[in-house]
Formats: C-alpha cells, structure tokens, sequence
C-alpha cells in the first residue's frame, strides 16, 4: 500500500511516523486543560473531544472522547473501530470537502502535552522470544536449551497494572533483596543490574466472558492496537526471588508504554506468519491468519548530559515466536475473562546478533562484556539518571507507521525506610 495523501501537509513527509495510513490514538492536554482524546496527524493532533462536541463526529455513543482514555471507544467493538477509522480518513485525506471544517480542530504536537492513552485494567508479561530464551538460558544455567514448556506454550506471568506509565515518566530505581553468590544471607537496598526489555504490547479492545475460552482467530479480532513496551527489570532482585513462582518485586516496580496506540487496522499490510514450529502446537493454538508484524525496532541509551543517544539494538517484531493473538487465546483457553483495557507484553525481542538483543542483560552478557558508549562511557546495566529510548516504525512504500518514542530516565533508589 503506498502513501495515502492528507490536506495535513506534515502527514505527507516520509519521515513522520504518523501518516494518513497511520491516524494512532493518544491522550493530550494543552495548558491548563483536561486531558482529552486525540488523532495523530503528521505534526498535528486532530481534538476529537472538540470535534464531538460540535457534533461533527459520531459513534451512536454519548461522549466517548472528553475522557482521559480510549477505553469507552475501544468496548464499542471491531465494527465501530472500522467506522471511526473510515470517518478519520476520509476527512483527512487530500481534497476532502470537510477540510475548511476540520482544520480549525487540529493542535500542534509540540503545544501538547501526553498522557496514558487508555486504562490498564490487567497487565501480563510474557515470554514469546525465542532467542532471547535462549539467551537467558546460557547467561544462568550455562545452555541455551529451553524450558520444556517452551516450545508448546505461551508462558506469562501476570503483573502490576498499577506499574504501567505513559512514555517520558521517571522510574525510580527500586530497592530489594538480592543475594551474592557467595554471601550466606541476602542484603536490601538499590537494584544494582537494571535492566530494560523490549517488547510490544497488544491491547485488549473486547472482552471475553469469564469462563468462556476464545479462538486465535476470535482473539485477533478482540485486540485493538499495539504500543511499543518497555519492562523495566532489576535482574539481581529478579534473580534471588524468581523461584518457585516467577518474577515479583524486580518486575513491579515500572512499566513504560509509548504514547500513541496504533491500531491494528493501521498495521494490517505488515502482518508477517510466526516461525516454523519446531514442535506442533495443540490444536487450541491453531489459527488462520498470520499473527506478527514486521516493525524494526531500536533501544538507544543516552547519560545524563550527553548530547545524543547511542543506539546499541536494532531489531524486529518478527522475532517473535508467539503472536499476541496466541498469548491472548491461551490466557483465555483455562476461562480466564478478558476485559476491554487489558494489556499483554510480548516478552523481550532478540534476534540472533549480538546488535538484535533486546536487554542489557543480553548485550552485556550479563556484564561480562561492558557496551561502549558514542560519549566513551561504559555500560553493563543502567545507571542512575540515564535514559532508555525505544523507537519503532513499520516500514512501508515511501511511508512509515511509527508510535512514538517510548523511553524513561531512571532516578536514584528512594532511601528506605522513606
């Protein structure tokens, strides 16, 4: 599919992330305002609570976009979705007779300020990269053999939606228990291996009734856009308390999303099939469309002070072994309800150069092998008062699907007790 032309002069540039083919969903304030829900439109921010308030837009729903999220318009299901998508481009698009309406509804990106742009009502983390896996499984147990498990089931663990923030917010280096391997009691204090992962996160737009399994292909239908995810982690709290049951305090401390939900109708022609399975998946896990996407990915790293990030992985969305919509049938297949706001990570993306590992954990080899940065510093894990960029952009014929930057700057751990 080629660019599609907008009166929006901004949306036509090969370099903006938000094209007409794009149009994600965020939620922006200016001023003093309220937060309010929004369009990105090359530079610009289509105002759809103005834009509904003078009755110039309609979803046979009363005031879904004077809200701080995009909950309410997500619950109206995939057919209303279609329409609003529909409505927005054909305003947008170049010679539209609705231009001289439309126009005085838009703002400046640079004028606006971001927020969460939907309600997280769960959030579950995922393990869906296979080299990854495999990584984590050389650097702690010396073989990248997988688990057993592995290859036949999505594996997850549910985390903190209370955690989860909107792009640009601080992370404060959390505190914990960790223990040296050669210490005979663990100790509390900062986090001293913090780590990123990069990852996706799908949106649950629909929700499934509890106790009521779904299909891969009814799961694809219920998601209603994807963000670029970033789950902080602090590997040493991680490492000591992750056995028996999984990861606790060394994942709930942060979770950052990026600003703009691109939905999946915007990313439709970058599908991409999940790999060949190396061993058949339960029928449950069958479905008929191709369930990836193919979004190049990077993480920069820029110190307090420096003038530019270094970019230190690049890397695809492809790499993923399970799809959203097979972590999403899974979770539901024991009768779990799914509900409209629910967020799934994909689990971190690696690929297999060293220069595709999506963690520090994996491109330090767990600090044996300290990056250089483009300042002269080093890094095995983060330091306080960096900050994380993820950037990600599905590449299309002379256009580009981006969502945003997603990235946090890390502060000192809080002196305990506060």
């Amino acid at each position: 599919m080629p660019l599609m032309k907008s009166w929006v002069a901004s949306a036509n540039s090969a370099n903006t992330p938000f094209p007409l083919n794009n149009l994600p969903y965020g939620v922006f304030s200016l001023a003093d305002e309220d937060p309010r829900c929004g369009v990105a439109i090359g530079d610009m921010i289509l105002d759809m609570a103005a834009l509904e308030a003078a009755g110039l837009i309609e979803l046979d729903a009363e005031a879904v976009f004077d809200l701080p999220f995009w909950n309410q318009v997500m619950e109206l299901g995939p057919e209303v979705w279609a329409k609003l998508r529909a409505r927005l481009q054909e305003m947008l698009a170049e010679g539209s007779g609705d231009q001289a309406t439309i126009a005085p509804y838009l703002v400046r990106q640079a004028d606006a300020q971001l927020h969460m742009p939907f309600l997280v009502s769960e959030y579950t983390d995922f393990y869906a990269g296979r080299q990854h896996a495999q990584n984590m499984g050389a650097i702690l147990r010396g073989s990248p053999d997988l688990p057993t498990n592995w290859l036949h089931i999505p594996i997850g663990y549910n985390g903190r939606a209370s955690s989860v923030v909107v792009s640009g917010t601080e992370i404060t280096r959390p505190n914990g228990q960790s223990k040296a391997p050669d210490a005979d009691m663990p100790s509390f204090g900062p986090s001293k291996r913090l780590d990123i992962e990069l990852e996706m996160g799908a949106i649950v737009g629909t929700p499934s009734d509890f106790g009521a399994p779904v299909t891969v292909d009814q799961a694809d239908a219920m998601i209603f856009g994807f963000v670029l995810l970033n789950d902080w982690s602090a590997r040493d709290i991680q490492a000591w308390e992750y056995q028996p049951l999984g990861p606790f305090q060394g994942k709930a401390f942060g979770t950052s999303i990026s600003p703009w939900i691109v939905t999946k109708a915007a990313l439709e022609p970058f599908r991409a099939p999940t790999p060949p399975r190396e061993k058949k998946l339960l029928p449950y896990l069958d479905g008929t469309i191709d369930g990836l996407y193919d979004i190049a990915l990077e993480v920069l790293i820029q110190p307090e002070g420096a003038t530019k990030a270094t970019s230190v992985c690049k890397t695809n969305a492809k790499r993923l072994y399970y799809s959203a919509a097979e972590q999403l049938c899974h979770h539901a297949s024991g009768g779990c309800g799914m509900n409209a706001g629910d967020l799934l990570g994909s689990g971190t993306i690696s690929g297999p150069e060293k220069s595709e590992f999506g963690s520090l954990m994996e491109l330090s080899w767990a600090g044996r092998t300290p990056l250089t940065l483009d300042t002269g510093e080093t890094r095995t894990f983060i330091e306080d008062n960096d900050t994380l960029i993820l950037r990600g952009a599905a590449l299309g014929d002379g256009y580009q699907i981006g969502f945003g930057t997603c990235e946090g700057t890390i502060r000192p751990a809080v002196k305990f007790p506060a």
